[in-house]
């Protein structure tokens, strides 16, 4: 008898899962399906499970498919079962291509084509709202965001748009994606929401168009450059009552708010000053250095430490400082922001042609915290006193590249049919620094 296994989450059954069982079953004459618990999810990243544990057994049961059930708790059972059991062949879905490889030592390993499109009609007979996404553009963002995006249930990435159609087909064939189009206008008739990941200067015309149609947004940051565009995008997201999102994942991180939280509770006493920096060293000819209308550290990076500084200091300084590192005729290379404050100050360095140590500290007077780089990634962090007995340490989990916690967040937005208003106001005070920064005011060019 060949025995054959697959895992998965296996949550909103539908059309696809069922495929995958009955291709599965097609390979053997005896069919293991292993259902992730909901520990274990949570383990691997896996966020917005609907379904409880015995929901998705039920429903995996009721397909008639597996002739055995199994819950997958940890890293590594994957080996004990197929050795425990016998098993002949490892099969799972082709998005998953080269990532159980190493499974080969123990079993065959199959890697069965994606079932292209998802049947509505199924997740909605299970009352659930299920999010088709368009993404716009191709580029290396937009590329983290289809294996990120396999984290959060309750939607999926089915479209790609971009103005070269090369690049939408190779991206649609890379990502195993329904349809690739260079048409805005058809990208938009097919989703429900559109992931926007091109480049700064065209995004409000990719957003405006998105939210007349009254499509969903998550915009990559900054959502614009200008802040009368801003306003003008989440005001018309209120009015058709959509949801506008910046793609601000350190924001929606549990390190990070758990950061937050603590900072603000008075442990380490009044926050006195914020410095925070992200440097990035970028090879020669890319985007971000040869854009000059888009390019630069502010514009790449400053919404990363002015993040940290805004949810700590809040949005409402009374001066701002500039100091620029610029050479021959070039985007900034390197930028110095200085923020004040009526009772507190603080400091953002960003920079992709100049590294510096890429750490946040939040000065108290009772203590300080202190996060190491990258703090954007937010894993752990130390809350440090005078009597060094005291130090207390933190550790969360930041799994993979972080989208998977906006994209969680976003989810959630769309459910409750309202826009936060924090979210909004936090991007509108991100995109007025950068506007005061390219106005060329309070800045100081050093070579």
């Amino acid at each position: 008898m060949k025995k054959v296994i697959t895992y998965g989450t296996f949550d909103l059954l539908h059309y696809g899962h069922i495929k995958l069982l009955e291709r599965a079953k097609a390979l053997g004459d005896y069919l293991i399906v292993g259902i992730t618990s909901d520990s274990y999810d949570r383990y691997r990243g896996k966020l917005n499970v609907h379904d409880t544990l015995i929901e998705r057994i039920e429903n995996v049961k009721k397909t008639g498919l597996a002739d055995e059930i199994l819950v997958e708790e940890y890293e590594g059972q994957k080996i004990d079962d197929i050795t425990r059991l016998g098993v002949d062949i490892y099969a799972i879905g082709s998005d998953w291509r080269g990532k159980f490889d190493y499974l080969s030592d123990y079993c065959e390993v199959v890697y069965l084509e994606r079932t292209k499109g998802i049947s509505s009609t199924a997740l909605r007979a299970q009352e659930h709202d299920f999010i088709k996404f368009g993404i716009v553009g191709t580029g290396r963002i937009a590329n983290r965001f289809i294996p990120e995006s396999k984290y959060v249930s309750g939607l999926s990435a089915e479209f790609v748009m971009d103005i070269d159609e090369a690049s939408a087909k190779a991206f649609a064939d890379r990502h195993q994606l329904t349809t690739y189009t260079t048409d805005y206008d058809k990208l938009l008739e097919l989703s429900d929401a559109v992931y926007i990941a091109t480049p700064h200067q065209f995004h409000y015309e990719y957003v405006k168009r998105a939210l007349l149609a009254k499509k969903h947004v998550l915009c990559e940051k900054p959502i614009t450059l200008e802040l009368a565009q801003a306003k003008e995008l989440f005001e018309l997201a209120n009015k058709q009552g959509v949801i506008l999102m910046e793609g601000l994942k350190t924001l929606h991180c549990p390190g990070f708010k758990r950061l937050i939280s603590l900072a603000k509770s008075g442990r380490i006493g009044d926050i006195k000053c914020v410095d925070a920096a992200f440097t990035k060293l970028v090879p020669a000819g890319c985007r971000e250095l040869t854009d000059k209308f888009a390019g630069g550290s502010v514009t790449e990076l400053a919404t990363y430490p002015a993040l940290a500084i805004y949810k700590l200091l809040g949005l409402d300084y009374s001066d701002v400082r500039f100091t620029s590192f610029v050479k021959d005729d070039s985007v900034d290379l390197f930028t110095k922001i200085d923020l004040y404050y009526p009772n507190a100050a603080a400091s953002a360095k960003v920079g992709i042609g100049a590294k510096t140590e890429g750490s946040l500290v939040i000065t108290g007077t009772r203590g300080y915290i202190y996060v190491p780089a990258p703090w954007w990634k937010t894993e752990y962090f130390e809350m440090r006193f005078e009597d060094t007995s005291s130090t207390r340490k933190f550790f969360y989990e930041f799994v993979g590249d972080g989208l998977r916690y906006e994209l969680q967040t976003f989810i959630n937005q769309v459910a409750k049919k309202c826009n936060d208003e924090s979210f909004t106001n936090c991007s509108l005070g991100l995109i007025k620094l950068i506007e005061e920064y390219r106005k060329g005011e309070h800045t100081t060019f050093i070579s």
